[in-house]
């Protein structure tokens, strides 16, 4: 075991820790955080219309369209509020004006969204431009640097107001990025978003099987278990996938269709990480019964925290991090939940996600409101938790023997 960490410590964290601080995917993970407060929005009224109360849907019946309306402004475009989240973002982590970055990141979508008859296309405000949305994003973002880099720009007096200073430093290099794409799409009639969308649809195909979430969830857990937080960096790939998948399924479910994907979002934070990465809510509620003094004392500490999917304290507290034994549960634990909730789903006898909740939400309350009011994802949540015990249970006591045996050493020692 030893032999395994000092490999991960040697060849595998230096590379992975340099990923995870790759400026583009850092500004792709916080420009996509400012879509989760508009999906939660549209997803409120969303779970209004549908709440499973005997009579509510004849109820709200001559509401519907109005109720639809909230959804179909977050959801509807979903996009744009990416291209400006994500060109901030990254304009700021380059210490250049973040609000000319956004305003270059959705011209520039925008000007990619002409249809041959000069109008504007509107189908990819939506989730399914989000690709493109990324994409340009960092275009535009790395031409306001590369112009600013190279003194490209306007520069007037100091006397100047600063808001009229950076707005006429923009102006060269939008002009620019306008102009170019500009040229792709109008001049030359090339679908550059349809391009992008292509180049992106493997990806989207993996993730939607369960192999593919398999690898994405292995990939994330090997991270944690060197420190790294795994979910911010697969978010970067994952997240504009699961929310594209996401919003299909709430066109579906308000065009009075089933929902079609499985893996959108919500299928992780609710069924999968159920206390945070490696359902270690699960972990926290056997250390309560532990024999070992510390053990109890983190377990009673991180239990409020744990309800809510915050699980620091027992990531590094335990810890889980580079420890030989708890890793191999806490890798394995968040595999078998996938597949379990993945086969429930598939066979419908669980609902599929049509909400978009705070990763906060606590288990059981999860499960049923992000299927729309599924109470038998409710349960399965419950048996989840149950299920990630059991995983836990055999390692958990390994470590707490280890942790006695290491008392009993150090006892004798201070003694001798």
């Amino acid at each position: 075991m030893n032999s395994i960490m000092n490999f991960f410590e040697k060849f595998l964290i230096p590379p992975l820790t340099k990923i995870g601080e790759e400026r583009h995917l850092i500004g792709i993970r916080n420009g996509m955080i400012v879509t989760v407060p508009f999906t939660i929005a549209g997803s409120i009224f969303l779970i209004i219309s549908a709440l499973p109360i005997p009579g509510w849907s004849d109820i709200i019946k001559g509401y519907s369209a109005q109720l639809s309306v909230p959804v179909n402004v977050t959801f509807g475009i979903i996009s744009l509020i990416a291209a400006i989240g994500i060109g901030y973002s990254l304009s700021r982590a380059y210490e250049h004006d973040p609000i000319a970055g956004a305003a270059m990141s959705l011209v520039g979508f925008l000007t990619l969204q002409i249809t041959p008859k000069y109008e504007l296309n509107t189908v990819f405000f939506g989730s399914k431009g989000l690709f493109t949305a990324i994409v340009i994003a960092i275009f535009a973002v790395e031409v306001q640097k590369y112009f600013i880099k190279h003194k490209l720009v306007i520069k007037l007096p100091a006397n100047v107001p600063p808001a009229i200073a950076k707005s006429f430093e923009a102006l060269i290099p939008a002009m620019f990025m306008i102009t170019f794409l500009w040229v792709i799409r109008v001049v030359l009639n090339f679908d550059l978003t349809a391009f992008i969308t292509m180049l992106f649809k493997p990806f989207v195909f993996a993730l939607n099987t369960l192999p593919g979430v398999l690898v994405y969830m292995f990939i994330s857990q090997l991270l944690w278990t060197v420190g790294i937080h795994g979910q911010s960096i697969m978010n970067s790939v994952g997240t504009p996938i699961f929310l594209q998948f996401l919003t299909e399924n709430v066109n579906a479910f308000m065009s009075g269709k089933p929902p079609i994907y499985i893996t959108a979002t919500g299928f992780i934070p609710q069924f999968v990480s159920l206390g945070g990465a490696g359902a270690t809510l699960a972990l926290v509620l056997l250390m309560l019964k532990s024999k070992n003094g510390g053990f109890k004392a983190l377990g009673r500490a991180s239990l409020a925290s744990g309800i809510f999917n915050i699980n620091e304290p027992i990531l590094f507290g335990l810890p889980i991090v580079l420890n030989p034994i708890m890793i191999i549960p806490f890798v394995i634990v968040d595999l078998i939940l996938i597949t379990l909730t993945y086969s429930l789903m598939y066979f419908n006898i669980i609902g599929k996600p049509i909400a978009s909740l705070p990763w906060t939400m606590p288990p059981i309350i999860g499960g049923y409101l992000v299927t729309g009011g599924d109470w038998k994802a409710a349960v399965w949540n419950l048996v989840e938790i149950l299920i990630a015990m059991a995983c836990y249970y055999p390692f958990f006591k390994a470590a707490e023997a280890q942790r006695e045996c290491e008392k009993i050493s150090s006892n004798q020692s201070l003694n001798a």
